[in-house]
């Protein structure tokens, strides 16, 4: 039965796991030099419009962490939001992965980094006992399902420059992000100012692996040996290769993002003007974050729905690319019975 925990708990899409299975064919080089690679590396400098570095990776934390250690020493630090995932959730992976790089955090409204906070950590300290700032983390969507304007990537950009630092994109829902502001991957990316993307698959419809795109390609001197190290190289890569030309082809990715979206944000309507039931952010992609009364959350996991308690005592529901209108309406009824 569809659950709304999580995008996680969704399946393979058709397209996707007709990649896999046709993949599946004879052999291929091993280590990523087969034809797949190439062709869905090929694939994304030209949806990025961009001769940008390709890697991939596992899982998301991995393309989170190798890719802010990439950009630091440890005797650096990367500016987060207080709420971001590289803080809240990946049990101290960037830190690892950099050998100590700390992570400072900020405040700001729905989840968002602002020039304003950025600056403030940037200038706090400069003396040479505290963590020089180095990067600047934002994650597109956000933790609490908010995404940041086009407008407002490039003023951290222009903050960054002014003190020096690099920009990572934890687009772990970057599809979900696009569809919302209708733009292209450039302009919301390396157009706008970012230098390194984790580009999320697994929450759109693969069963495992995520890129790491490099727009400027001296800054991926060495990557390949960091993915090694840190057992992130896949022996047989065209399984995840497989997977993102699956996805990519005939936008197969932004019509799975765009599903996702809609069911959260038709949830998030019928929902809203139920009394015990307060939406506590804006909805701009594929998650929607309600506080309920004890009442209501008691009885929908005593009739079997699966949610998780969030940020600022909220509870989270992740809508999927196979998310349906029919299943959304039985969790709307339940809650408007049990109120």
């Amino acid at each position: 039965m569809q659950q709304f925990g999580s995008d996680n708990y969704s399946g393979i899409c058709p397209e996707v796991l007709n990649a896999l299975i046709e993949s599946n064919s004879g052999s291929a080089v091993a280590y990523g030099n087969d034809e797949y690679t190439h062709k869905i590396s090929e694939k994304i400098r030209e949806i990025f419009e961009c001769d940008c570095e390709v890697f991939f990776v596992f899982n998301g934390t991995a393309a989170n962490s190798l890719s802010l250690a990439s950009l630091c020493q440890s005797y650096h630090s990367v500016i987060c939001h207080e709420v971001a995932h590289i803080e809240t959730d990946e049990c101290g992976a960037p830190e690892f992965a950099s050998n100590g790089s700390k992570l400072l955090l900020a405040s700001g409204e729905n989840g968002k980094l602002n020039p304003t906070s950025i600056e403030e950590l940037a200038t706090k300290r400069t003396d040479i006992h505290y963590p020089k700032p180095k990067v600047v983390s934002i994650t597109q969507s956000n933790e609490v399902g908010v995404v940041y304007s086009v407008k407002e990537i490039k003023a951290i950009k222009k903050v960054a420059d002014k003190f020096n630092l690099k920009i990572h994109m934890d687009g772990a829902r970057f599809a979900n992000a696009l569809v919302t502001l209708g733009c292209t991957p450039a302009q919301m990316t390396w157009k706008a100012g970012v230098d390194v993307l984790s580009f999320g698959g697994t929450k759109n419809g693969m069963a495992f692996g995520e890129a790491v795109v490099f727009f400027k390609k001296e800054l991926a001197e060495d990557f390949e040996y960091r993915v090694k190290q840190a057992g992130q190289l896949a022996s047989k890569m065209r399984f995840i290769s497989a997977q993102w030309l699956g996805l990519l082809e005939n936008d197969v990715w932004l019509k799975n993002a765009q599903n996702a979206n809609e069911m959260a944000t038709y949830f998030a309507k019928g929902v809203e003007n139920i009394d015990g039931v307060h939406l506590m952010f804006p909805v701009d992609a594929n998650e929607v974050f309600i506080k309920l009364i004890p009442e209501i959350e008691v009885e929908l996991k005593r009739k079997g729905w699966i949610f998780h308690a969030f940020i600022g005592g909220s509870n989270r529901f992740v809508f999927s690319w196979d998310s349906t209108k029919r299943r959304v309406d039985e969790l709307i009824k339940d809650i408007k019975e049990i109120a």
